[in-house]
């Protein structure tokens, strides 16, 4: 059960679905309104590209972060912060009717009969609870397994959303110390006027990349990565009422009716969805 979930939340969080064009679009809108308003104003690039200034808060940023959170997490993370740039390929209504099809078929020919479906099953958290239901599992000792493996993701996705949260707490005060840190070369060269304005100019670069970083990429992505696992999470809930549904042996229109609660794409769209055939091979075969 662990190595399955595992596996799953290693394909969901490095994503496997189409580019998510907020998040794209959010970074490219921030960067574009910053820099932007910086030629405005009349400055340049070259007023903010500074080598050393990135060096000390990517660096100490995440130096810090390694000391406060372990190893194995600061790695699921870094694997996670794919996710936030793809969206989800997979569709809830084609994943209802996927159910629907095991549950038509179970109700004409018994659970058994989905025991060849439980091993072609791709998603492992689908083909575990297909496995339970095959293998006989008591109903409540099966809820209380899939319950704790959707509890055991959550706190994963959690864990490793924190992290993006504690650089960006770092990120800023990095920014900081680095601009203290310029200002102690320009205090050494206070003799050449000339060269104080432009050395306390390069200075607070270094207080620009600490906020910019913490704010446009580290706190949103933190917050991503938590809205990415509320949508596996319910997606994970739907499977398991609709295999809990099969095993009860509900009909199978009574059991669309209860996961579309799971489904927020509009009914015009899921019934279209139905009639051009986005539906899982063994609906079709089950109804042909």
């Amino acid at each position: 059960m662990a190595d399955a979930t595992e596996k799953q939340t290693d394909e969901r969080a490095k994503g496997s679905g189409r580019p998510d064009l907020g998040s794209i679009g959010g970074v490219v809108l921030a960067f574009g309104g910053i820099l932007g308003g910086l030629v405005l104003e009349g400055g340049s690039l070259k007023d903010i590209a500074q080598i050393t200034a990135a060096l000390i808060v990517l660096g100490g940023t995440f130096g810090a972060v390694l000391i406060n959170t372990p190893l194995p997490v600061v790695k699921g993370a870094a694997r996670r912060i794919l996710g936030v740039f793809k969206e989800s390929a997979e569709s809830s209504t084609a994943l209802i009717e996927e159910i629907i099809g095991y549950a038509t078929k179970a109700r004409k020919n018994g659970l058994v009969s989905l025991e060849q479906e439980a091993e072609d099953v791709k998603d492992p958290f689908l083909k575990k609870a297909l496995t339970l239901a095959v293998d006989g599992t008591d109903l409540q000792e099966m809820r209380k397994m899939l319950e704790l493996a959707i509890t055991v993701n959550e706190q994963q996705a959690d864990n490793e959303a924190k992290v993006f949260e504690s650089a960006g707490g770092y990120a800023p005060t990095i920014g900081i110390i680095g601009a203290v840190m310029g200002l102690i070369q320009v205090m050494k060269n206070l003799a050449n006027i000339d060269e104080v304005g432009h050395g306390i100019a390069v200075a607070f670069v270094a207080t620009v990349y600490g906020v910019g970083l913490a704010n446009i990429l580290l706190l949103p992505a933190a917050a991503k990565i938590k809205a990415r696992s509320q949508e596996e999470t319910a997606r994970k809930e739907l499977i398991l009422e609709g295999v809990l549904s099969i095993v009860e042996g509900l009909n199978p229109k009574l059991i669309r009716s209860k996961l579309e609660v799971f489904d927020h794409t509009p009914k015009v769209a899921r019934k279209a969805a139905r009639e051009t055939g986005e539906t899982p091979a063994v609906t079709e075969a089950v109804e042909g």
